[in-house]
C-alpha cells in the first residue's frame, strides 16, 4: 500500500476527521509524513517546542510527565486511531508531556503551520477540533476524580475494568507492570501490589499465568465506585 493509501485509510478512523469531506482528507494526508519508533524510543519531550499533531496507525504510545522528584505519571496509553499533542498543536505551546513509543509504532505528524492553513481553507475543521478539546477536558475531570474522590483500590479497579473493555472481554494481559500500573494511579507500586492481593483474595480476580482475570466483574464495578 502507497504512503498517501495508507493515510487516506487511517484518516477517517480519527474523530477530528471522520465526517470531512474527501478534499478536506486528501489536503491534510498532502502534509503528513509517517514516522516509525521502535519499543521505548522518545517521540518528543515535554517541554520541547510543538511537534505537531500525532496520528497513530498501529501500536501503542505513552503519554507521560515527571515531577520534579523524578517520578512518572501516565497520564494515557493510547493505540491506533487516536492523536496526540492536540493541545499544542492547538495553542501553539511546547509539548505538554513525553510521548515514548510503549511498543514498536507507526504515527503520522501534520505541522502545526500545515493544519493552520487547511483549517483556513476548510472552517469546518475548527468544529472538530473544539469538540477534540472538550473530550481532552472530560479525561482531565476523570483523573481529577480518580485521585481526588477514590480509594487505591477503588482507582485501580476502575483501570482493571478500562483494560478488560479495551481488549473486550474479562482477561486482563499484564501489558502494565506494577510500577506502571502505579504511574497510573498516581501512587506506588507497593500500594498497587497490596491492593492487587486484597482483590485476588476476595475472589474479583485472579492471576492467571501473564493475565489478570476478572472473576466477578460486578463486584469489581462496585469497588471501582466506592
Amino acid at each position: 500500500m502507497s504512503s498517501t493509501a495508507s493515510i487516506l485509510q487511517l484518516l477517517p478512523d480519527i474523530p477530528y476527521f471522520r465526517d470531512q469531506s474527501e478534499e478536506v482528507l486528501l489536503a491534510l494526508a498532502a502534509t503528513a509524513s509517517q514516522q516509525k519508533y521502535g519499543e521505548g524510543a522518545v517521540i518528543f519531550l515535554e517541554g520541547e517546542p510543538v511537534s505537531g499533531l500525532f496520528l497513530i496507525e498501529a501500536g501503542t504510545v505513552k503519554i507521560s510527565r515527571v515531577s520534579r522528584e523524578g517520578r512518572e505519571y501516565i497520564l494515557h496509553l493510547i493505540g491506533a486511531g487516536d492523536t496526540f499533542n492536540d493541545v499544542a498543536v492547538l495553542d501553539g505551546g511546547p509539548n505538554p508531556a513525553t510521548a515514548t513509543a510503549y511498543t514498536d509504532v507507526r504515527v503520522w505528524c501534520i505541522k502545526r503551520d500545515d493544519l493552520k492553513r487547511i483549517a483556513g481553507l476548510y472552517p469546518e475543521l475548527n468544529w472538530a477540533f473544539v469538540e477534540s478539546i472538550a473530550r481532552r477536558a472530560r479525561h482531565l475531570m476523570g483523573v481529577v476524580e480518580d485521585l481526588s474522590m477514590r480509594s487505591v483500590r477503588g482507582r485501580l479497579a476502575h483501570l482493571l475494568l478500562e483494560q478488560a473493555k479495551a481488549f473486550e472481554g474479562d482477561e486482563v494481559p499484564r501489558m502494565l507492570t506494577q510500577e506502571e500500573m502505579a504511574s497510573r494511579l498516581g501512587t506506588v507500586r507497593e500500594m498497587v501490589g497490596r491492593a492487587l492481593r486484597a482483590l485476588a483474595s476476595d475472589g474479583i480476580i485472579e492471576f492467571d499465568r501473564h493475565r489478570i482475570v476478572v472473576v466477578d466483574p460486578e463486584r469489581l464495578a462496585e469497588e471501582a465506585e466506592a
